[in-house]
C-alpha cells in the first residue's frame, strides 16, 4: 500500500465512502481467503466469493455481531452510519434491509481500515470468513 500521509478526518468520511472502502478490503480478504482454501479456477473463485460478498452474507454477519455483543460503542456507531446512509440505488436480487445492513458491515470494515485498526480489523474479518463458512456447511444458527 502506498504509504499517504493521511489528512483524511475517518470519524467525518461520509458512510458510503466508507462502505466503498470496506468493500474492496473485505474483497481483498475474501480472494486471498478462497486461495488459501484451494479455490483456484476462475468461474470456481468468483461463485465462491459471492457466497461471502453479497449483500445477504453482509448482513447476516453485521446482525451476528449485534445479537453478540461483538461491537463497541463506537462501532456501532459505524454501523447505524452505514446502514443509515442512502445510497439511491438497491440491487435488484435483494431488499432494502438486507442491502442496507450489507453497507453497514461494509462502512465498519472501511472505517477499521482508513484508522489502521489492522487487529480489530483482522479479528472481525475471521469471524466473518469462520461465519460464512459454518452458514456454507448449514451449521450457524
Amino acid at each position: 500500500m502506498i504509504p499517504y500521509e493521511s489528512s483524511l478526518d475517518v470519524k467525518q468520511l461520509n458512510s458510503l465512502a466508507l462502505a466503498y472502502m470496506g468493500d474492496a478490503v473485505f474483497e481483498q480478504y475474501v480472494r486471498h481467503h478462497l486461495l488459501e482454501m484451494g479455490s483456484v479456477r476462475p468461474n470456481q473463485l468468483h461463485r465462491e466469493a459471492t457466497k461471502y460478498v453479497s449483500a445477504k452474507a453482509q448482513s447476516h454477519i453485521i446482525h451476528y455481531f449485534l445479537a453478540e455483543n461483538l461491537l463497541s460503542d463506537e462501532e456501532i456507531a459505524v454501523v447505524k452510519r452505514g446502514r443509515n446512509a442512502k445510497s439511491g440505488s438497491v440491487p435488484k436480487n435483494t431488499d432494502v434491509q438486507t442491502y442496507r445492513y450489507g453497507t453497514a458491515f461494509e462502512a465498519l470494515i472501511g472505517y477499521l481500515y482508513l484508522l489502521k485498526r489492522e487487529e480489530r480489523l483482522k479479528e472481525i474479518i475471521m469471524i466473518s470468513l469462520k461465519l460464512v463458512e459454518e452458514q456454507k456447511g448449514g451449521v450457524v444458527k
